[in-house]
């Protein structure tokens, strides 16, 4: 007869939860850098006791996305522009790898996918919308990490794109950005249907780089989002 779960087990299963759920805010900006968590209202919230959140928060600190400062606690951790762009960086090579290998793997339902995501990104563009346009951002390279067929890819590619979620939607308000961005999924589409895996790798290494004139505008677009708060 399996033993009943003692209190210290259903705290420890009730980790996970809480780390996702943190994860989640964070990720989108709320609560924004620098905001202290108290783990005595977070313990409060999900109903639990303190050890749980504890244990959660550390594990948060552990990928970067919170810094546990001693005799203060723990906050959300800000990220400099030095950092952004070198993660910026190395997401253009996975992503180019991804498109790389999708162009010389893609299913045909994989493709069917892509091009259905291509087309809510048509939709949204035409509508102003970048919270749907974001949506369906993540869809059309979600798809084509699938269809690199590399499941370790996948895994860090996914990773890092949830790290940028943040600043990767910031970028959709920068004027024009957008209409570009729609451009250049086309483009990577093409690619990838037509199986130029050369193509594909260099139209999605560009569509990610932060470079020139979009270098500008994103770190002036984040120099206001910094002063707004």
């Amino acid at each position: 007869m399996t033993a009943p779960p003692t209190r210290s087990n259903a705290a420890r299963s009730r980790v996970p939860d809480i780390r996702d759920a943190l994860e989640r805010e964070i990720l989108t900006g709320t609560p924004p850098a620098g905001t202290r968590l108290d783990e005595q209202e977070l313990a409060r919230r999900f109903g639990v006791s303190r050890t749980p959140v504890r244990e959660a928060v550390r594990q948060l600190a552990s990928t970067g996305l919170v810094e546990l400062i001693p005799n203060r606690g723990a906050f959300v951790r800000k990220i400099s522009t030095r950092e952004l762009i070198q993660m910026f960086e190395v997401m253009a090579g996975l992503e180019a790898m991804a498109g790389r290998l999708a162009a010389r793997r893609a299913e045909p339902d994989q493709l069917a996918r892509l091009t259905e995501s291509l087309e809510g990104c048509e939709r949204a563009a035409a509508a102003g919308d970048t919270e749907a346009y974001y949506a369906e951002n993540g869809k059309f390279h979600a798809t084509i990490y699938e269809a690199s067929g590399n499941d370790f890819l996948i895994a860090e590619a996914t990773h890092l794109h949830q790290r940028l979620m943040t600043y990767r939607r910031l970028q959709l308000r920068v004027p024009r950005r957008m209409g570009q961005s729609l451009a250049e999924h086309r483009a990577i589409v093409e690619a990838i249907a037509a199986g130029n895996a050369e193509a594909a790798e260099v139209a999605l290494r560009e569509h990610i780089t932060i470079q020139g004139e979009r270098f500008a505008d994103f770190v002036a677009l984040l120099r206001s989002k910094d002063a707004a708060e």
